[in-house]
């Protein structure tokens, strides 16, 4: 082909590939306001369902940017670009990212099944991964706790989902476990008539519910009483304190021996 070939195509090359790209911005601003109506319609049905703000925002975010992807190679298809080398790459970029992220996507996959199933709330206290604290936040990849002595302690949400959960706050009520022991010269049934006396002149303990008191041991040095009453969840450490203490005094009052471990030591001369 010539020079003159050339130039007397020029023309309708330029207006081929103009239209081309005229083509390629449109497909391209469409689609990206179709990205963005897709995913403002998806955050509202995940609202209207209930999902978490945390989760809504991560899974339309990633659902935007994949639209932005297919619009991008829609585009540059529609230019005359090759793009099947662009999905390649794409797809080997996808692979090596996950690779590399396994252990942070299997917190996001356990970060999804608490928000979702929801087996402990921010406020709840709960004993997980072996720590107990105070739920503060339940993140994407990490759930955040406080303890009693007001310390922070993160926890990946895969170290929670892969053990046990245990959430003190589900149930409007507890029962609190008491157990004394008291020598083997005391009066069992005076014993017990203290106990229950102690635990029923307690406002806090649940009239409606059976307060459990019986001999659960008859140990080496004494014999062990078990104490349940059943309280309010947000009276359970108050109730258990006041009656440690009320217990003690009440023995005492009553000339009743608590024992305690004793040694005796022989000298041979």
């Amino acid at each position: 082909m010539n020079v003159n070939e050339i130039i007397e195509k020029l023309p309708g090359l330029g207006v081929e590939y103009t239209i081309k790209i005229i083509l390629a911005v449109a497909i391209f601003v469409i689609g990206k306001w179709l990205a963005k109506s897709i995913t403002r319609l998806m955050a509202k049905g995940l609202e209207k369902k209930g999902i978490e703000s945390t989760l809504s925002f991560f899974v339309t975010n990633i659902l935007y940017y994949l639209l932005i992807v297919v619009v991008i190679i829609a585009a540059l298809g529609q230019l005359g670009i090759q793009t099947a080398s662009f999905v390649a790459v794409i797809g080997a970029a996808g692979l090596a990212v996950g690779l590399a992220l396994q252990g942070s996507l299997s917190n996001f996959a356990a970060g999804v099944m608490l928000i979702l199933f929801r087996p402990c709330r921010v406020g709840d206290y709960v004993d997980v991964a072996g720590v107990s604290g105070t739920v503060k936040e339940i993140s994407i990849f990490a759930t955040t706790l406080l303890t009693v002595d007001n310390k922070t302690v993160i926890v990946a949400n895969s170290a929670i989902t892969s053990g046990n959960i245990v959430n003190y706050s589900t149930q409007s009520t507890r029962r609190v476990d008491f157990l004394f022991g008291v020598s083997y010269s005391a009066d069992i049934k005076k014993v017990k008539s203290i106990l229950l006396e102690v635990a029923q002149s307690d406002e806090r303990v649940l009239k409606d519910k059976e307060v459990t008191c019986g001999v659960v041991e008859l140990s080496d040095s004494s014999v062990n009483f078990v104490l349940r009453p059943w309280v309010k969840k947000e009276d359970y450490w108050g109730v258990y304190f006041d009656t440690m203490e009320a217990v003690k005094a009440r023995l005492d009052q009553e000339g009743i021996e608590i024992p305690f471990p004793q040694m005796d030591v022989h000298l041979d001369k």
